[in-house]
């Protein structure tokens, strides 16, 4: 039996870079989100993909936002197919790098610097 592969088109590059793409085959299985195969290529083939996620589960922690085909999901909900996908990060946050972007609100960034107390305490 041949072996089912999902394959993703991912965007690389850090910030001030010009993106550059590089492409993968996953070991697909039915109910494979793209978060599963992105750590699987992180895993298995690229150590160097960066990419953010807490949960793997159900969108709680909405760390593993990314644009696949040019829409907004959360990697950890998003069904894979065998059909071809293009992942690439926010692009409205600033680009850290690869997948990862700078989800931190910008009025928390402003109290860590200042080293004044979050309004939650």
């Amino acid at each position: 039996m041949t072996e089912r592969l999902a394959h993703l088109k991912i965007q690389r590059g850090g910030f001030g870079e010009a993106p550059a793409y590089d492409d993968f085959e996953v070991p697909y299985r039915d109910g494979m989100s793209v978060l599963d195969a992105l750590i699987w290529i992180r895993t298995n083939k690229d150590s160097s993909l960066a990419i953010r996620y807490s949960c793997t589960n159900a969108n709680t922690c909405k760390e593993c936002m990314v644009r696949v085909d040019e829409k907004t999901v959360y990697a950890c909900t998003k069904r894979l197919g065998t059909t071809p996908v293009t992942v690439g990060p926010l692009t409205n946050k600033r680009l850290l790098r690869d997948l990862v972007t700078d989800i931190v609100p910008p009025r928390e960034k402003l109290s860590l610097l200042l080293g004044e107390p979050s309004s939650e305490e």
